[in-house]
């Protein structure tokens, strides 16, 4: 988990964390945890918490970029639009049509 917390791999951490949602209940219904059980426990906690606030950051740095681009589209096809040497201006306004709705084009 610490690996792929660091390499930003969410895939990986998808995976790791289904894993685990699978696996500590199982492993709780089989008894009482030892101490070196409830010891790697708080690890793998610690170790969660760290990949839970690295996806946090990553997730916020995406919105501000999204909500940058999206500032900047207006002035984009402004530009591509005076282009006189565009050659796609219908496919351009399809692509700005959809990311205003959210669907593709």
């Amino acid at each position: 988990m610490s690996a792929a917390t660091a390499a930003s791999d969410w895939t990986a951490l998808g995976a790791i964390n289904s894993l685990m949602a699978a696996a500590l209940p199982a492993m709780a219904a089989q008894g009482p945890w030892t101490p070196a059980e409830r010891a790697a426990l708080a690890a793998l906690r610690q170790l969660h918490l760290q990949a839970e606030h690295c996806a946090k950051l990553a997730s916020d740095q995406l919105a501000a970029k999204l909500g940058e681009l999206q500032g900047r589209k207006e002035g984009w096809v402004a530009y591509a639009m005076s282009n006189p040497d565009h050659d796609n201006l219908d496919e351009l306004r399809n692509r700005s049509e959809a990311a205003d709705t959210g669907t593709t084009a």
